[in-house]
């Protein structure tokens, strides 16, 4: 194992350098739209066009990796990436900016998926359960590392925003150098999504919700803490505390989900969830420990409904039709996404920074009370027949839960199989 993950360092390396950047310039976009007095409602509808842009993305780029390969859509989609980012402090205009996010997100959109290919064709039977943990440790601290960055530079100045590209751009670097064989990317099916929801209405609910809450808490997260009164250095850490939390707490919620009946775990996980984001809403930024604490406890609580809605999904599916309900659920998610940014901006702007929180609580409750009635009125899955619990991300492409352990259709590439185990680069 340890010599697989040697042999993928350049590619690890990229993946760093990629998630990083992009985080950071979400936070700093975030910061910078704020301090330009913008309303929230209008920096909701800007900064949700990154999640529109991401969503089209996943939906077609495979068309166009398909018609000019690998290595030139990866190149062409991070220059175009890194391009956008040196492109925002040229104007402050609300239509322009949206259209940046869109192209930005349709960009790391395609870029992810090229990755993700790539590191999946490194995986066999014997370790992509593995693997599949070390992307996703990998993908959380660099965005946890990306808030951070957010200190380097007053977000009123161009210097951030060019750091932001040098990263995106220098994420091309290890990829455009590797001497591996373009891995073959197919079309993944996916199931309708009221096919779906007939088989598991509380997945699919858990998947959109989940979409809401980090997509609304990523976009909308640096503007509360901005409008809390939160310098930039507070601020770059209290997004980044959040992103750790979400890591810290996978795995105990995961043996959980083992032991247990995941509707109940999902059930007391929103109401949980909930109650921390109201706590939220009552604190101010004089106790800033409090303040980050509950929201620690709100996002790492919310990061696992994703993952939750995924196991108990699966738990209802023949495993030939894992990775086609995966597709569904992260398109279910690509939705919420888009949904929770325009919502949760419109609360602020009604409410005060309070709004977010309360809006996301108000999201989770609505699941608990789904969840609930489903537990009443629907036969549970014996714990003995749940599936194996395995964390799953959103904010990642179809790609990547071909990886998923619990996926018996999981083919072996000829690389694999002949055991290349050549470094990248």
């Amino acid at each position: 194992m340890t010599r697989m993950v040697a042999s993928l360092s350049a590619l690890l390396l990229s993946i760093v350098l990629l998630i990083s950047g992009n985080a950071f310039l979400m936070t700093l976009l975030g910061i910078r739209l704020s301090i330009e007095s913008v309303s929230p409602d209008v920096i909701g509808w800007v900064l949700v066009c990154y999640s529109v842009g991401f969503v089209l993305g996943t939906l077609y780029v495979h068309q166009i990796i398909g018609s000019v390969g690998h290595i030139r859509a990866f190149s062409a989609f991070a220059a175009i990436a890194a391009v956008v980012s040196l492109m925002y402090p040229m104007a402050i205009s609300m239509v322009f900016w949206a259209c940046l996010r869109v192209l930005s997100g349709f960009s790391i959109a395609a870029v992810l998926v090229v990755i993700e290919s790539w590191f999946s064709s490194r995986a066999s039977n014997s370790n992509r359960g593995a693997l599949f943990a070390v992307y996703q440790i990998v993908f959380y601290l660099s965005a946890a590392g990306g808030q951070l960055i957010v200190n380097v530079g007053d977000p009123s100045n161009f210097m951030p925003y060019s750091l932001a590209a040098i990263l995106l751009a220098l994420a091309l670097v290890p990829l455009a150098l590797t001497r591996m064989e373009a891995p073959i990317i197919e079309q993944v099916q996916r199931i309708s999504f009221f096919t779906l929801a007939r088989e598991s209405f509380t997945g699919v609910s858990g998947a959109v919700t989940s979409g809401v809450l980090i997509g609304g808490f990523y976009a909308l997260g640096p503007v509360y803490a901005t409008l809390m009164g939160l310098d930039v250095a507070k601020t770059s850490t209290f997004m980044a505390s959040a992103i750790v939390a979400a890591m810290l707490l996978a795995w105990p919620l995961g043996r959980l989900c083992d032991r247990f009946d995941r509707r109940r775990v999902m059930f007391w996980v929103a109401l949980c969830a909930a109650l921390a984001a109201v706590g939220v809403s009552f604190t101010g930024a004089a106790n800033l420990w409090l303040l980050t604490l509950l929201v620690g406890g709100f996002t790492g609580l919310s990061a696992m409904v994703y993952p939750i809605s995924v196991a108990i999904t699966n738990d209802r599916m023949e495993s030939t039709r894992i990775v086609a309900a995966s597709a569904t659920l992260l398109l279910s998610y690509g939705v919420g996404s888009v949904v929770g940014p325009v919502v949760m901006a419109e609360l602020i702007n009604l409410m005060g920074p309070k709004g977010l929180f309360i809006g996301n609580a108000g999201f989770l409750l609505v699941l608990a009370v789904i969840t609930s009635l489903r537990i009443t009125y629907t036969e549970d899955v014996a714990v003995e027949d749940q599936e194996h619990y395995v964390p799953a991300m959103p904010e990642t492409s179809v790609v990547l839960t071909e990886m998923d352990p619990r996926n018996t259709e999981f083919q072996e590439s000829p690389e694999v199989e002949g055991k290349n185990e050549e470094p990248l680069g």
